[in-house]
């Protein structure tokens, strides 16, 4: 019996894939409180934990100190950064400028189906109204993907997805007060609106206060469970 030899792209891409699974991985943990700050990330216990080899879980460590959630310290190795509200401010901040940003090209350039899909997520997610915090996550994740997903930059829309990832992982931490839940309601109806009347201002102003007082709630939330804990 011979072994099928693939060619290297293959072998290659495979690779690239599970390093990128372990990076989202050890990412989600690390923001989700899981591995707590200061830990100490021990490549081989990390290897064993999800069943890898050591190269993926290195790399993955090194993208991870690339974006400030790891921090390498000589003769001590990798340790958790801490995720304090000083973190979750900033990353919120970037949000403020770059969502309004994507959303005019949706608000100039949307169809009547585009409007329809927008009401139908908007529509399911008040019919959830937070009972699953996952499926209510994957719905305001669609909402605002129909608003940036066509967006010609890329690069742009790539940043958008990565800050949502680290935001949503936050998140999981702390419960979302009920004053804020009705709020999210009212500005993606708010939104919509604007985008059927073609008010590319109205729309990118709602937006940048939509995505600023989901940060200020997240902020004050986080603050609120850290001080419970004494950290």
């Amino acid at each position: 019996m011979t072994t099928t030899q693939f060619p290297l792209s293959i072998r290659a891409s495979a690779e690239s894939e599970g390093e990128n699974a372990i990076f989202h991985k050890i990412r989600h943990e690390i923001l989700a409180g899981n591995l707590p700050a200061n830990e100490r990330l021990k490549v081989s216990d990390l290897a064993k934990k999800y069943g890898v080899s050591t190269n993926p879980v290195r790399e993955a460590l090194q993208q991870l100190r690339g974006e400030g959630l790891v921090v390498f310290t000589p003769n001590q190795g990798a340790r958790v950064r801490t995720i304090d509200t000083d973190f979750v401010r900033d990353v919120s901040e970037v949000g403020q400028q770059l969502e309004p940003y994507l959303v005019r090209f949706f608000a100039e350039t949307a169809s009547q189906d585009d409007i329809d899909r927008l009401e139908a997520i908007q529509d399911e997610i008040e019919r959830l109204n937070f009972s699953d915090k996952g499926k209510h996550a994957d719905l305001d994740c669609q909402f605002h993907t129909t608003l940036y997903g066509n967006h010609y930059n890329r690069v742009a829309y790539k940043l958008w997805q990565q800050h949502r990832q680290i935001l949503w992982a936050i998140s999981t931490r702390v419960p979302v007060a009920i004053g804020r839940r009705e709020a999210i309601f009212h500005e993606h109806r708010k939104l919509i609106d604007c985008i059927k009347r073609q008010d590319v201002d109205g729309t990118a102003d709602t937006l940048y206060h939509h995505v600023r007082d989901a940060g200020r709630h997240l902020v004050d939330r986080l603050s609120i469970v850290q001080r419970k804990q004494g950290t």
